[in-house]
């Protein structure tokens, strides 16, 4: 690659699947405000990972640039980041022994384009019926405030969740392969 890459995300769980493909990028974490459309979850996650590639392209002109929105999808309902940990106790009782979508849309874009590429990734998670006591305790090892739904399928995710169909990564919120085969198609 000869263009900077750029990441725009806070997300460490991002920056951990950049570095672990071995990409050279930098971070810069757009502040956008976001949408939540609980009837078109793939429109939202589209629309707020292209509000971010266009806040970063703004400070970016000439650089490469990846951002991300991932959302959790419930039986018609959105679910984002809670706000405190009394939210996240709640997000996760509902999802006792149910199955969500997790949804991220890709905005990705070569030095100088002003619209991206968006590509959409959807894995289903499926939890365990969940005791307070394992709530707690997840709550207890796991910061959730930061992660869509509350939880982290990397950190202590074995104490939630029963499997998964699909994307490991997109469930963390950046699905490798569509940011590996991009890499590998644009040759920036």
């Amino acid at each position: 690659m000869n263009s900077l890459l750029i990441l725009g995300s806070a997300s460490p769980r991002r920056k951990k699947i950049l570095e672990s493909l071995n990409i050279d990028f930098r971070v810069w974490a757009p502040e956008t405000d976001e949408i939540h459309e609980a009837a078109d979850p793939i429109h939202t996650v589209v629309f707020n990972a292209r509000e971010k590639f266009l806040a970063c392209r703004a400070q970016h002109p000439e650089a490469a640039i990846i951002t991300a929105d991932t959302l959790v999808w419930l039986e018609g309902r959105l679910i984002g980041k809670p706000a405190d940990l009394e939210e996240a106790a709640a997000f996760l009782r509902s999802f006792s022994g149910r199955t969500q979508i997790v949804f991220t849309a890709v905005a990705l874009g070569r030095p100088g384009e002003s619209e991206p590429e968006i590509r959409v990734e959807a894995s289903s998670v499926t939890f365990k019926e969940l005791s307070e006591e394992t709530i707690r305790e997840y709550l207890t090892r796991t910061r959730p405030l930061d992660r869509a739904g509350a939880y982290d399928i990397d950190e202590n995710g074995e104490l939630l969740i029963d499997h998964i169909c699909g994307s490991y990564t997109n469930i963390m919120g950046l699905p490798e392969a569509v940011v590996r085969d991009w890499v590998a198609e644009k040759k920036f």
